[in-house]
């Protein structure tokens, strides 16, 4: 065996280690979430209508972190994060984590500081901003391959962004009965 055959391996070992850490972050971090919910006063006493009590949503995102921690943790073990050749730490395989999280950050912060409250419609910041993500987060990928942004690469994120900004709005305001600003 070739020691870039090696190489692979290892990283994809340690991807997998890595994948599986945070999987189990997200497990406790929904579990966390999902029983503070189920804590919050439910206001029945003063007839709220049971999809706009508190702790609904929030229950509902973090039992979508537990899941989706759930099936990364699978994937991580069927790509053998478990197995006694994979590494506890260190290496190539999570270069780019941080660079991203600080990214998602500050993607996160300027649409709550710039985009919200200062006369745009809410689907329309959605929008903006889910694009913008799109965009930006995948531009690793776009680097990687060796591959210029295109009309297709921004016409897809344009219609993500104005599909999420829209269904969200939908969502919140016919569903939750919030309004957003």
């Amino acid at each position: 065996m070739n020691d870039s055959s090696e190489d692979g391996t290892h990283d994809r070992a340690l991807k997998a280690r890595h994948n599986l850490q945070d999987a189990v972050v997200w497990v406790i971090l929904g579990g966390v979430i999902l029983v503070a919910s189920l804590l919050m006063d439910r206001l029945e006493s003063q007839g709220i209508n049971p999809y706009t009590a508190p702790g609904l949503l929030p229950g509902l995102l973090g039992v979508a972190m537990v899941c989706l921690g759930a099936l990364l943790a699978l994937r991580s073990i069927g790509e053998g994060a478990l197995a006694s050749h994979a590494p506890a730490s260190g290496g190539p395989a999570r270069g780019g984590g941080h660079r991203q999280l600080i990214l998602v950050l500050a993607l996160c912060l300027i649409f709550a500081v710039v985009l919200l409250g200062h006369g745009l419609p809410f689907w329309l910041a959605g929008a903006i901003f889910v694009s913008a993500s799109v965009l930006t987060l995948q531009q690793a990928q776009r680097k990687a391959e060796q591959k210029r942004l295109g009309l297709r690469e921004i016409a897809t994120a344009v219609s993500i962004g104005l599909g999420a900004g829209g269904a969200i709005t939908l969502v919140f305001q016919t569903i939750f009965l919030v309004r957003l600003p």
